[in-house]
């Protein structure tokens, strides 16, 4: 705290400028104002985690898009049992309904109506479920010319199943959407979260070797990974089916072979960064082992990069697990994955568009989720933005 006093004479007049002539007796300190204005600046102590957490959710983007990742993936645990139809049960006279939703149906969103074409003469075999005529269009071919009515009808009540309801329509085999889209969704996420922690495990052991140890240890280790990486990815994905057969094994196989290196890079550019910075050194000297050093004092300063890498390579998975999938490389039936269903979906496009909506929107939230997050993690973690 500062002293907000003046030196004046002892009579109270202001100090003259002949310093010279005065004694210490002539001199004593008074107030300049009756009220100190200077106060005590406190402040609070914030930790890295708090700071970290308070960028965190500073960002309405980051949050929005983990409260959409916390609920795809709540209705991969629960959405499967939601539905009363499961997702393997087949059923050839319920094939290609289009969605119905209780109470939707009445506003005319997601009644289970289609639109057909037929021909004039057919008009009768429909009239107890036309909901609207959209009028009549000629047709000529080589028997003559023809009058072609479209039809707006209620699928369900022409098939005779006016008290069933799929939320999201039937594949062509009659099997609910809506449970196998949220249980294709679980098998996603599962193989991108196994293959993420099993790249992660792998990734931090060996860049931490090679950023701590370096010389011919690192040398060695990166020329067995330029080799590895430039193995080409769908023959090894093949000759792997081939080997162990279709499911999950051979694809998180294929993803672990290269994926790791990722991570391996990253947190090998932390190790050399930290390695040779002062605490670490002087912990080395005071007898600290290796494990130790690298667990205790390098590692930390690594785990927000970790992290951000992470989250970002979660969407990358499931992204080219969906790509796999839709080559018929991936998981096979009659287990789904979101890559399966855009498969199916593709083949029913120009018919029964709706089968492809609701997976292609799942896994463009996905993408666009983790994205984001992963974005947001970033700008979290980087301590040149700390306050």
């Amino acid at each position: 705290m500062t002293d907000n006093r003046t030196i004046c004479l002892e009579n109270g007049d202001p100090l003259g400028e002949d310093l010279l002539s005065m004694t210490p007796e002539q001199l004593k300190l008074v107030e300049r104002e009756e009220k100190i204005t200077d106060v005590e600046f406190k402040t609070e102590a914030v930790s890295y985690g708090k700071d970290v957490w308070r960028r965190f959710v500073r960002s309405k983007v980051t949050i929005v898009s983990l409260v959409i990742i916390l609920l795809i993936i709540l209705m991969g645990i629960i959405g499967p049992y939601l539905s009363p139809h499961d997702y393997l049960e087949q059923n050839l006279a319920l094939k290609n309904m289009p969605p119905r939703v209780q109470g939707l149906e009445k506003l005319g969103i997601l009644d289970g109506s289609q639109v057909i074409e037929i021909q004039e003469g057919e008009l009768e075999n429909y009239a107890d479920c036309i909901i609207e005529n959209l009028g009549t269009f000629e047709v000529k071919s080589a028997f003559g010319t023809g009058t072609m009515v479209r039809l707006k009808i209620n699928l369900y009540e022409y098939n005779g199943i006016g008290d069933e309801y799929f939320w999201f329509g039937t594949d062509a085999l009659g099997r609910d959407l809506f449970s196998r889209l949220w249980q294709g969704t679980r098998v996603s996420l599962l193989l991108a979260f196994s293959v993420v922690m099993i790249n992660l495990t792998i990734g931090l052991i060996v860049g931490a070797i090679c950023g701590y140890y370096g010389g011919w240890v690192d040398m060695l280790i990166q020329r067995l990974m330029d080799v590895v990486w430039n193995i080409p990815s769908l023959p090894l994905t093949i000759l792997l089916i081939m080997l162990f057969g279709s499911g999950i094994l051979p694809l998180v196989l294929v993803f672990c072979l290269t994926g790791w290196m990722g991570t391996a890079n990253g947190v090998r550019m932390q190790f050399y960064r930290y390695k040779n910075r002062e605490y670490v050194l002087a912990s080395r000297t005071m007898g600290s082992s290796d494990a130790r050093t690298m667990a205790r004092h390098i590692l930390p300063n690594a785990v927000g990069t970790i992290i951000t890498q992470c989250a970002l390579s979660v969407p990358n998975v499931v992204f080219q697990e969906a790509g796999l999938s839709y080559l018929g490389l991936g998981v096979q039936a009659p287990n789904p994955s979101i890559g399966m269903l855009l498969s199916d979906g593709q083949k029913a496009l120009l018919d029964y568009p709706f089968m492809i909506v609701a997976p292609g929107v799942v896994i463009v939230l996905l993408m666009l989720a983790f994205n984001l997050m992963g974005n947001g993690l970033r700008d979290a973690f980087n301590p040149t933005l700390r306050e």
